[in-house]
């Protein structure tokens, strides 16, 4: 059990839940800069020496499923910025995404309540929004409709987000960045920052799916922006622009002087190799490379509405996803030569 003083000795004070994840990681170094004392959270990838030796940085561990500990961590601070979730598009995954991203959102959430703090900004995700087949454009207004076509993790993130706005009707002061799909520096071995690899390797297939992209350090100007913000009680989608996969993968392959995708895979040539995938996985007792969800992912053409928080935060503006790719290669490059 993780036990923690009551004794408010610093004002303001901090959250940061994920804190070791990829958008985390971004999160946390921004704001060591400023000077406010953070209680970075993290479960069990531990930060790197470069993340510990951050200024104004105290890294705990904590289960947040543990609502004791949860009310520990939370007790004395003042702002925290909910980014704890399990990404995954793995069946096999199904029971601990649904339990560890809703569960622990609650106990955030009555956590805060409990210490009043100031404010909480959640990160959600575009996965969270209402789509259906009849959904043009996709915005902040679109009801969710249950679907077999709904992958566990955007149930996941909506019910999660239910936590939140249950939180607000009792009085937390609280906003939501609903971001898409998120580019930048991180581990290149998973989550969005392995499609360089993957483009590095030259991977020939493409699909024509559309979905919103937009730069990690957008998502965490936005995210300290709403945290300063007098907003609450709404939720913004956060996407530079709407992109084919395609476009994407060019753009990464071109980054690093590689030949791009040009061979289109259909519905029934991803059937094959997310079966391919799965089975490989069982063998080797490895994650999949493709899962069924990813696979029907990739063929699905959503556009999101990315204006209100334009309209809310004018000074800001996205950087574009070409600038981001361009920046990723180089870091990945560096990567590879020092390694």
């Amino acid at each position: 059990m993780l036990h923690l003083t009551k004794t408010k000795l610093f004002h303001p004070l901090i959250v940061v839940t994920g804190a070791s994840g990829f958008l985390g990681q971004h999160l946390v170094t921004r704001l060591s800069k400023n000077g406010s004392p953070i209680r970075a959270i993290y479960h069990s990838t531990k930060p790197s020496e470069l993340l510990l030796q951050l200024p104004n940085v105290i890294w705990q561990q904590a289960d947040l499923l543990d609502i004791e500990e949860v009310e520990n961590l939370l007790s004395d601070a003042t702002h925290v910025y909910h980014c704890a979730a399990i990404v995954s598009f793995d069946r096999s995954d199904k029971h601990r995404i649904l339990q560890v991203n809703i569960d622990s959102t609650a106990n955030v959430v009555n956590a805060a309540l409990e210490a009043n703090i100031q404010k909480l900004v959640y990160v959600s995700s575009v996965a969270a929004l209402g789509r259906s087949s009849t959904t043009k454009i996709v915005s902040e207004e679109t009801e969710w409709e249950e679907s077999p076509h709904q992958t566990t993790y955007s149930k996941s993130k909506y019910y999660a987000e239910l936590e939140v706005w249950r939180g607000i009707a009792e009085g937390l002061n609280a906003a939501i960045l609903n971001p898409g799909i998120i580019l930048g520096e991180g581990d290149w071995e998973k989550g969005s920052a392995k499609l360089i690899k993957t483009a590095d390797h030259e991977f020939p297939f493409y699909t024509k799916g559309v979905n919103g992209w937009v730069d990690v350090k957008d998502v965490v100007e936005l995210l300290v922006l709403l945290m300063k913000s007098n907003i609450e009680g709404e939720r913004f989608v956060c996407c530079e622009g709407n992109h084919t996969y395609k476009d994407i993968f060019t753009m990464m392959a071109k980054a690093l002087h590689k030949k791009p995708p040009h061979l289109y895979a259909g519905k029934f040539l991803t059937a094959i190799v997310w079966r391919w995938s799965a089975l490989k996985s069982w063998i080797t007792k490895q994650q999949p490379t493709i899962t069924k969800e990813t696979a029907g992912t990739a063929h699905k053409k959503v556009y999101y509405d990315n204006q209100k928080i334009l309209k809310a935060f004018p000074e800001f503006s996205y950087q574009s996803i070409q600038s981001t790719i361009n920046r990723m290669a180089a870091a990945y490059l560096e990567h590879k030569q020092l390694n």
